[in-house]
């Protein structure tokens, strides 16, 4: 019974099904199983094989898309459990994540962020066009692990390389990783800005965000 309803629930996020994936969460908590299990051994599962089903190319962006969102509802529905049993789920880091200064494209910011949180990151999203002070300070109030910046176009990607500067003058640059992304954005942008990686998509940003935490 209760392996069959780990699997379901599994599977359903897999296929991004919200109603069935949260329906099934429901039951799984009135048949006693512990929320972190089915955190660990059914959505965390599912959710990294629709990462490994995206990296192969088997999966497509609505199906990364779809899978982040059914997670994000059943953890919830999970969230209020955890906390009456003064759990919570293991978080890997603290990031903050944004779009630069000048640029207000949102979605490629929001999945990334999305991304991140369902693979056990905190994450702090400060929205788009953001001010190059708001991050400094978010970094500072959050002492945040990673940095995530997204700029989408070529006339703010410059964004990304003030802001770096400004997080050395401010002597937080050598708590916080930075990541670098969007459109215009490249491995050799992110080297000559000093940044500590660039992601091309989401599940990239996972696995870059979770190498620069080791």
């Amino acid at each position: 019974m209760v392996t069959d309803l780990l699997a379901d629930i599994k599977e359903n996020l897999i296929n991004g099904d919200q109603e069935r994936t949260v329906e099934l969460t429901k039951i799984a908590l009135e048949n006693g199983i512990e929320p972190m299990t089915i955190v660990n051994s059914a959505l965390a599962v599912g959710m990294q094989i629709v990462g490994d089903r995206y990296s192969t190319g088997e999966f497509f962006l609505p199906n990364l898309v779809a899978a982040g969102v059914t997670m994000q509802n059943a953890l919830s529905i999970l969230e209020p459990e955890l906390q009456a049993r003064h759990e919570e789920v293991q978080r890997v880091g603290k990031v903050v994540i944004g779009t630069v200064k000048g640029d207000i494209h949102e979605i490629g910011k929001s999945l990334v962020a999305t991304m991140l949180s369902c693979n056990g990151f905190e994450v702090y999203d400060v929205g788009v066009d953001v001010p190059t002070e708001i991050f400094i300070a978010k970094v500072a109030e959050t002492e945040a692990d990673l940095l995530g910046l997204s700029a989408l176009l070529t006339t703010t990607m410059t964004m990304q390389r003030q802001i770096i500067e400004e997080l050395e003058k401010a002597d937080l640059r050598d708590r916080v990783k930075v990541m670098v992304g969007g459109a215009p954005v490249s491995g050799e942008w992110a080297e000559s800005i000093g940044a500590d990686g660039y992601a091309e998509d989401a599940m990239a940003a996972v696995r870059l965000a979770k190498l620069l935490m080791q």
